[in-house]
Formats: C-alpha cells, structure tokens, sequence
C-alpha cells in the first residue's frame, strides 16, 4: 500500500516518538523512508545574520537526518535523507509532490515542546497543502498502537469524505482491520420544538442514508463493517473523541478540502479539531481543490 514514504523531521522528542510509528508502517509495507529536515530560513534572526546562521542549521539539519537514518538502518530500512532550506510547509508539499510520494507523517507537535501545537503553522499547512495523504500523531499518546485492529472513517457524505472512505477501506482490508463508519448528528441547533424535532428526523435520515452508502461502497471493495454508528451530540468532533474511546479506535481517516484564496477546510473545525485532540493517529486526505 505504502512504497514511499516522507518524515518530515525537526529532531524534536515528538518527532522521535512519531519516527518510531513510521519505522512500523515501513517495515510492515517494505517502504522506504524520505527524511526531510528543512532548515526554516524564513526566520527573522535568519535574515539578519545569513552565512554562518544558515551553515548552522544546515549542520544541525544534518546530523538530524543522519541519525534518524542510522535507527532505521538498524531495522534493515532503506532511507533517503535530505537537508533543504525555505518555508517548511512549501518545502515538504513540494517534496511530497516530486518524489512520489505515499504517505506523510508527522507530529502534530514539534520543537516549541507539547504545550504548543504546531498546527497553526507547518503541520496544518502541508495537509492544506500536500496531494497526498498525511499522517499525524500526538506524541504524547501513551501508546500508538500498529498494525490497526480499529479503523473509524467518520463520513458526512462529501466527496472528501468519499475519499477518504476508499483510504479506510483500503487499509482495513490490506491490515485485516476492523472498519467502523460514524455519522454524527449535530444537535447544537436542535431545540424542543416541532419544527425542530422534523429537522432531527431529516438529519437522522439522511445520516442513516449516508452510512448505507458507506457501508455498501465498504462491501463491494469487500470489507464488510464491523460498525454502522450513528451519533448524537452537541459537537462532531467531541461526538468523535468519544466513539474513539470507548471502541479503541487506533486510526481515525478523515477527508479535507483546500480552497483556494481561503485556507478553509471542507469539513471546517471537525477535521482541524480531531487532527489537535485525537488520541489516535489522523490520517487526513484532501480532495481536490476547488476555486473560491
């Protein structure tokens, strides 16, 4: 399934405990891993003091790399290391696009320490930005646990979500996982009265539809569903967390949507929040984009 796949790598503790996660999926796939470390030369202090400042984080960018691949040689992994300059996000999409690659993994922390989320800059930018698939990871799970024996594919019928149906049923039946389908109805809008309870009737229906169509396109492909949940709360990805929980769910696959002239996704906050809070590895896949 996986034959190519990029670490993007600042040497960071998460990105060690996210390495780890990479290393399982390679060794099971026979992939090869790119290690990507991007010396961020969009820095203020870069700018000022070009030269020796760049030659330093070049030096640190290679010894990242380097060691990263002297892990993955021990498991008999092949590696390709790279150490590049400029924006990092820019520079692991653009990677990610001219070396074909499969997968992108990466912690949803990173150097700055766990109290602050990368996903306001580089990680949310390259699933904004990356044609393939990406892979992300709270370091400070207690376990990350492969190969998957959970597979939850959240779905509200879009397109994007249709496509990362197809992801989640792919992996379910490649890793002999189980693949459960949620649709959550949202009722922070519902009130108690008749025009309302009507409105919770048509919502109701029309996820019931969207999890029969989920769970057909999941038979035909020849998965069959170990889950077809329909939920009801007063916030999705809340709603999510909670199903994540209580069935062991080991990966979530989610569908976005880049806009261009707005950095939106489809699926709005759902897919931005569950890629921060989720306990288990997000795997977002973006659909096409579409002009605004």
């Amino acid at each position: 399934m996986y034959s190519q796949i990029l670490f993007p790598t600042d040497g960071s503790e998460g990105s060690a405990v996210a390495f780890g996660h990479v290393l399982e999926i390679a060794d099971t796939h026979g992939a090869t891993v790119h290690v990507l470390h991007v010396a961020d030369t969009t820095r203020d202090s870069v700018f000022r003091r070009q030269g020796e400042v760049v030659d330093t984080l070049e030096q640190e960018g290679e010894t990242i790399v380097r060691d990263a691949s002297d892990r993955a040689r021990q498991r008999g992994i092949e590696t390709v290391t790279e150490v590049r300059q400029g924006e990092p996000y820019s520079t692991v999409a653009d990677y990610a696009a001219s070396h074909d690659i499969d997968l992108t993994v990466m912690p949803t922390h990173g150097r700055q320490g766990l109290k602050r989320f990368l996903l306001g800059s580089t990680t949310e930018r390259v699933i904004r930005q990356a044609e393939t698939p990406v892979l992300t990871l709270r370091p400070d799970t207690d376990t990350i646990d492969y190969p998957y024996r959970n597979v939850l594919v959240p779905t509200d019928g879009s397109e994007s979500a249709q496509d990362a149906l197809a992801i989640g049923v792919d992996i379910a039946s490649t890793e002999g996982a189980a693949l459960h389908l949620l649709s959550v109805v949202a009722t922070t809008t519902l009130g108690v009265d008749i025009q309302n309870e009507i409105q919770q009737t048509m919502l109701e229906e029309s996820a019931t539809q969207i999890i029969e169509d989920a769970s057909a396109f999941a038979t035909d492909a020849g998965v069959e569903p170990t889950a077809e949940a329909i939920e009801f709360g007063p916030s999705t990805p809340q709603t999510i967390r909670t199903y994540i929980d209580d069935h062991d769910i080991d990966l979530v696959v989610v569908g976005t949507h880049g806009r261009t002239g707005f950095d939106r996704y489809l699926l709005g906050s759902v897919t931005e929040h569950l890629v921060r809070t989720s306990p288990a590895p997000v795997l977002t896949v973006r659909g096409e984009r579409t002009e605004t």
